[in-house]
Formats: structure tokens, C-alpha cells, sequence
């Protein structure tokens, strides 16, 4: 049982037209088929109790894709190309993944899912990438992804999980953020060809990754998400022997 984060967006369907949990269908497709169930998980009020309680449910996490991160959440003014705050998902994601830490549940942090466990961990982020790279190769346009190339840390739980041969991986980008100081206890586990960081693990726990590309988009490819499933598997077992 995977739990996937989700949207609160204004939504039209038939004659209405009103706020709903919205999450693209790649990521379901992503975790059915590395042999997962998805269950969605939308923002709400949340405590740490509320959020242990969800996380009981579940083998592993998923905090998917979505909205910039508030920066006051760590400690910087918003630059003018910062979307606007969507305080409930960061205080609902948030809470997910230092329970799911805490409780060593499998977890995937998947675009803004890694900005979350950075920031949540208390690192910060670069508000607009363009200004550092000086182009806008990671999100040319709206809803056109960008191609690129990452390449990963050799004896890495990325590196496991993806296979021997994958030193370098071609990815789908969108994503105008990057992760800046890397919190503490983060470990970088790949960068692009002009050094932005890709993807960081949490060593302390069994498995715990976030990426800055996305790999829902790649159908061809589920080698995350079935680390992932296999890893809420293991996690499952131990959870009933105990």
C-alpha cells in the first residue's frame, strides 16, 4: 500500500466546478505497475498523531510533484517567479515525511517531494534556477518537459536501485527550484551535466530518496518505483513479525 500526496486545485467535471484532490494519473500507473497499490492522500489539517495514524496504514510514501514550496519555510522572501504558497500541502507533506522518517517507512520524494524532504530537514532551496544556469533548459516551457542527463553516485542506494550499468540516466525535467544547502543528514546521489542536484537519499533509513526529475513520466522505466514497492514489502514483513 503505497500512499501517494496529491493537489487541492479547482477542478471542472460536468456541471460542477469546485475545489478537488487532483493527481496526474502517471503517478498511479507508476506504482500499479511496479506492482503497487496507490492510495491518494489528499491536504488536510494535520498533527503529528494524525499523521502517525495515516502512516499505520501504509507501506511506503510517495510525495509527488506540485507547487514551490513556501520559502519562509526556510527562512527567505519569496522571489518574484515563486509561486504562490499552498501552506496546507507544505504542512500536510511536511508532517508525512518526518513521521515516515521517524517510523523508517519507505519513502519517494519525486520534484517539489524532494524540495519537501530538504526544507523539512532544514535545508534550503534555489528560488529560480535560470538565474544560476542561466537558462531555462529545466522547464522550457509550460507543460513541455525538458531532456537531459543525470549522473549518479556510484555506491549509492540510487545506484543499487537502478542497476550497476547506470552511471548516467536520461530523465524528464520540469522544475524551475533546486535544492541549495543540502540538509544534514542528506547524502547527493546525482547531479545534471551543469551540476544542479538531482536526487538525495537519507542514509539512516532502509530507503529514503528524493529526485528532482520525473520518473512517473518515463513509462518504460519503473525501476524507482519497484525499489520502492520492494523496499514497502520488506517493510510490511518486519512490520507484522514485530
Amino acid at each position: 500500500m503505497i500512499g501517494v500526496t496529491t493537489y487541492l486545485e479547482q477542478a471542472q467535471t460536468g456541471v460542477w466546478d469546485v475545489r478537488a484532490s487532483f493527481l496526474p494519473k502517471v503517478y498511479l500507473d507508476a506504482v500499479t505497475d511496479a506492482g503497487g497499490i496507490a492510495v491518494l492522500l489528499p491536504p488536510q489539517p494535520v498533527s503529528p498523531e494524525i499523521a502517525r495514524s495515516v502512516l499505520a496504514s501504509l507501506d511506503g510514501l510517495i510525495v509527488a510533484g506540485g507547487a514551490d514550496v513556501d520559502p519562509a519555510r526556510y527562512g527567505q522572501e519569496p522571489h518574484p517567479r515563486t509561486g504562490a504558497p499552498r501552506t496546507d500541502r507544505d504542512a500536510w507533506e511536511d508532517a508525512l515525511l518526518s513521521e515516515a522518517i521517524a517510523a523508517e517507512l519507505p519513502f519517494l520524494g519525486i520534484c517539489r517531494g524532494a524540495q519537501v524532504l530538504n526544507v523539512a530537514l532544514g535545508g534550503t532551496l534555489v528560488q529560480h534556477l535560470p538565474d544560476v544556469v542561466g537558462s531555462e533548459r529545466y522547464q522550457p516551457s509550460p507543460a513541455v518537459f525538458g531532456a537531459g542527463e543525470v549522473t549518479v553516485k556510484p555506491g549509492s542506494r540510487l545506484a543499487a536501485v537502478l542497476g550497476d550499468e547506470a552511471g548516467t540516466l536520461p530523465v524528464h525535467y520540469y522544475h524551475h527550484q533546486a535544492l541549495d544547502v543540502v540538509a544534514d543528514g542528506l547524502t547527493v546521489t546525482a547531479r545534471s551535466e551543469d551540476g544542479v542536484i538531482e536526487a538525495v537519499e537519507l542514509e539512516t533509513v532502509p530507503f529514503g530518496m528524493g529526485v528532482q526529475w520525473h520518473p512517473e513520466e518515463n513509462a518504460a522505466d519503473r525501476r524507482l518505483f519497484a525499489g520502492l514497492v520492494e523496499a514497502a514489502g520488506t517493510h510490511r514483513t518486519r512490520r507484522s513479525i514485530a
